[in-house]
This record gives C-alpha cells, structure tokens and sequence, in this order.
C-alpha cells in the first residue's frame, strides 16, 4: 500500500506511473521544440507574421474537434492501444513535415492532424491514471505532476529549441519531435499494463461520442465542474497573448517580454507544488471555490500601468491560483462515471485547449479598439465576475450526505 501522506513522491513509487510520466516528458519536449521548429519554418516559406501566427493557433483549435468527435475512442478501445497508436501517427505526421517536398499547406494540414490526436491522447491518459493510480489522492497528485511537467517541458523546450535551431535547420529540428513521440511510445508499450476498454465497440465512434458528451453534460455536477476547469484559463492567457505589446509600450525589450512569458507557467508550477506538498486531500478541496473566485484579481494592478516586476508579480501571482484543481480534479473524477471516464478527460482537455485559443483570439481583438492594460485589468474584472455564477452552480450540484 503506498503511503499518500507522502505526496509526490508516493506517486512515483507506482512504476505504471514512472513509465508513462517519463513518455509525457519526452514526448512534451519533441512537441515544444517542434512548435518552435514549424513557426520558424513558416516564416521563412512564407514571410508571413499571419501563417506563422496561424501554426500556433493551429495547436488550440483542432482540439475542439478531437475532443467532441473522437472522444470515444478513449472509452472504447483498450488504454495502451489507443495511446501507442496516437504516437505513432504523431510521429508520421511529424516526419511528412520534415520531409523537404511538404509545401506550406501540408505542414499546417499535418499541425491540424496532431492537434486533433492530442485530445484523445490526453484524455486516455487521464483515465488511465484512474486505474494505475485509484481515484483518491494518488490520481490528484499524478495529474498534477502531468501538468507540472507540461509547464516545465515548455519552459525547457523553448530554450532547447531556439538552441537547436543556431546550429540545424528548422526541417531537421523536427526530427526531434519524430524521436519524442517515438520514444513516449516505446515507453507505453513496455511500461504500461493491458487493460480492457471501459465500454463495447457496438455502434459508430462518432455516436459513442456524442452519446457520451450527451450524457456528461446532461448531469449538473459534471457540467458545473467543466465550467469550472475552462473558465479562469479562457481569461488567464491575455496577459501572454498581450504581453509582447505590453512589453514594447514598457520598451522592456526582448528579455521583458521573456520574463512576462515565463511568469504564468513559473507561477502555476509554484502553486501547485506548495499545494500538492504542504495540503492534503481536504485542505486541496476547500481551497478550489475560495482560490478559482479571486485568482483573477491581480490582473486588476493593469490598470495603473504597472512596471515589469508589478506585472510580473501580478501574472505569477495568478497563475499560483490554478493550484485550484488540484482539489477540483477529485471532485471531477469523483463525479464521472467509470464507463464514461474517458470521454469526460477527453472533452475536459479540449475544453481547456479551446478557451485557451479563444481567450487568446479575443484579448488580441479588444487591443485593437483598447489600451492593452486596460484589456488585461479588464479580464480580471470580467472573469472575477463571471466565476459568480459558476461557483454558485458547483455548490448547488454538490451530493447530499
């Protein structure tokens, strides 16, 4: 039995665990050097500052479309399979596009391709730590650790990409994006245990889906609590989305806009360390309505225009308010049924993904009509009173004792 009062480190004692969360980093870090890699690229065919935005925003929007077409998959063919196979072609994609005859439109069809496979990965994953880790403290835990090294990995994999790319051209960089799925792959299918499918492969996949999402959002619980998971990131990501005009209006220059960038994840990765480290199971839960009502608030401090530390203070500060899921992730998977554990991951990844790229998209339209502090600091105020009702509803679909 493995002792939870351990925190993180009991999660690593499980050897399921070791395996697919070193696939998650290899694999993570192919992907972030490849982003860099593809943008690059495309500037370079195109001289385009819109196609190269266009490949980034490539990685939000697909996901919208795995998670709610093909969310099926995940309940309905064995875990191990689904997860190998979504690597595998993740790495042929990625290999068409390093191959010097793939034209401009070909590398942003094969960009869509491995965004759609990344809802469904993600989401077998999810539910499959359901079953190597329990639903209790361990999956918490696990998941975070996942989301932990995701903000790491981009951290890393920024620097290690713009290193790799003085020294080989952007098609050759992708290569290492081949490698890291190839090899999360490799790791899946020795480390990883056999495991039936949670449902009948009866029926059209398309139908297994919508049946399923059908059903996950026809139960208030579950619908609140997604609502609850997808509304402070689609507000969080202005100040990243605004940050390098912010940073040429402070003339902060090339490292203030650096700074700015690393602040959320920097402070997402604190947060849920000292949340994870120092709370347990009932601390974690207790602090998720509290925490998800005022993450915002910082952002108000854009209203005065504030220097690069004021604002890097203020952006870290909030992104140490996502340690809310730690507690709101039990909740979830605590609500979900097993049969439809899958697709609920599945459809919750998505939904993060998709905000995340509108949240982007509309704090970029507002600047055009808007001061950029004042589209920031405005976030903060609309966010803040959006998680109103939101919270209201969580409680409300809270179970009787």
């Amino acid at each position: 039995m493995v002792n939870t009062s351990r925190g993180y480190r009991a999660v690593f004692d499980v050897r399921e665990f070791r395996f697919v969360f070193g696939a998650h980093l290899l694999s993570l870090l192919g992907i972030v050097v490849g982003e860099i890699a593809l943008s690059v690229l495309v500037y370079r065919l195109t001289g385009s500052p819109l196609m190269t935005a266009l490949t980034f925003a490539l990685g939000f929007l697909p996901y919208l479309i795995g998670g709610t077409l093909l969310s099926g998959v995940a309940d309905r063919y064995p875990a191990r399979r689904v997860l190998v196979v979504c690597d595998l072609l993740c790495a042929a994609s990625s290999a068409a596009m390093a191959l010097p005859v793939t034209p401009v439109a070909g590398l942003l069809v094969l960009r869509c391709v491995n965004a759609s496979i990344g809802p469904v990965f993600s989401g077998t994953r999810a539910a499959t730590l359901g079953e190597v880790l329990g639903t209790g403290d361990l999956f918490v835990l696990g998941r975070s650790l996942i989301r932990l090294v995701s903000q790491g990995a981009q951290l890393a994999g920024y620097a290690v990409g713009g290193l790799l790319l003085t020294v080989v051209s952007p098609r050759a960089a992708l290569v290492a994006t081949v490698a890291g799925f190839l090899a999360s792959a490799l790791l899946l299918s020795l480390g990883t245990g056999r495991r039936p499918a949670r449902t009948g492969q009866g029926g059209a996949l398309l139908a297994s889906s919508v049946s399923g999402l059908r059903q996950l959002l026809g139960r208030p619980r579950i619908r609140a609590l997604l609502l609850l998971s997808w509304l402070p990131p689609f507000f969080l990501v202005a100040p990243e989305a605004l940050a390098a005009p912010y940073a040429d209006r402070l003339g902060a220059g090339p490292v203030g806009l650096g700074l700015l960038l690393c602040g959320m994840p920097v402070g997402s990765i604190l947060g849920e360390v000292l949340a994870g480290s120092l709370l347990g199971p009932r601390g974690r839960e207790r602090i998720v309505l509290p925490v998800a009502a005022a993450l915002l608030l910082p952002f108000l401090v854009y209203a005065l225009r504030p220097p690069l530390g004021l604002a890097l203070s203020a952006v870290a500060l909030a992104g140490m308010g996502m340690a809310y899921t730690l507690g709101l992730d039990q909740w979830f998977v605590a609500a979900v049924p097993e049969e439809l554990r899958g697709r609920a991951m599945t459809l919750q990844t998505a939904g993060t993904m998709t905000v995340q790229g509108l949240g982007m998209a509309l704090a970029g339209a507002a600047a055009e009509f808007v001061p950029v502090h004042d589209v920031v600091a405005g976030a903060g105020v609309l966010g803040t009173v959006a998680a109103g009702p939101v919270i209201r509803s969580v409680v409300r679909s809270r179970p009787s004792k």
